[in-house]
């Protein structure tokens, strides 16, 4: 479950130390599935803040920016879940084939 947090700037760095990302589109601080927010919670919000942040629609720039995939010139897609640097066999032939090169 995403949890959003209220990080000043001047401890953003500290949040992302304790595995805080940063969210672009809407423009926050969040945690994805921690069980413990006990490291978070000087940064949670409090439940007015809450509710009214859930009545708020994102713009229409801010939902196109979500739905864009951002990719570079090579990327390409493997088959399976692996790490392309991990010399997965099943991907490795394809990974070589875009002129990667994969450890042995």
């Amino acid at each position: 479950m995403r949890t959003n947090l209220q990080v000043p700037f001047a401890e953003k760095d500290e949040a992302k130390q304790l595995g805080a990302r940063w969210d672009p589109a809407r423009r926050l601080w969040y945690v994805q599935n921690v069980q413990d927010l006990s490291a978070f919670a000087r940064w949670l919000p409090d439940q007015a803040t809450t509710q009214e942040a859930a009545t708020i629609k994102p713009t229409a720039k801010a939902r196109q920016a979500e739905s864009m995939v951002k990719t570079g010139s090579r990327f390409f897609q493997l088959d399976c879940d692996c790490l392309p640097w991990a010399g997965c066999p099943k991907c490795k032939p394809k990974v070589e084939a875009k002129g990667w090169s994969v450890p042995a």
